[in-house]
């Protein structure tokens, strides 16, 4: 059974309110937190070659080589856990939009590299704008 025309305008405007208050909540604590696949393996080589380091220490008991193990298995797992650098820079799309939309969307505004939740918020706009 199709829906009337008042409860087809009180979704439309439900779709709306959340599509707004959604993009804010979405976009505002990712900005930043893009983790690189290479610094994950970079941190991962430098928390093995410290647990080997550590294990080296220990079985010769000196207590320098157990220190400085643990200093890079530190070091890399700060170094897995860092952002990447340019990767979770906030977009055009994302920060500085009006809450009506993320901005232009003519052709392919999704980039490769955009996240999958802004290329999805993309979708939604521009079938909610075609509509």
């Amino acid at each position: 059974m199709p829906l009337s025309e008042q409860e087809q305008r009180l979704l439309d405007e439900m779709e709306r309110h959340l599509m707004n208050k959604d993009a804010d909540v979405v976009s505002a604590p990712r900005d930043g937190q893009t983790l690189s696949s290479r610094n994950i393996i970079y941190g991962t080589v430098l928390v093995l070659l410290g647990i080997g380091g550590l294990v080296a220490g220990v079985s010769t008991g000196i207590i320098a080589i157990g220190v400085v193990a643990f200093v890079v298995m530190i070091a890399g797992v700060v170094l897995a856990f860092t952002p990447a650098k340019g990767v979770g820079a906030p977009s055009s799309n994302s920060a500085g939009a009006p809450k009506g939309g993320h901005g232009g969307h003519g052709g392919k505004s999704a980039s490769p590299s955009s996240s999958f939740m802004d290329r999805m918020n993309d979708r939604w706009d521009r079938r909610h704008d075609d509509q």
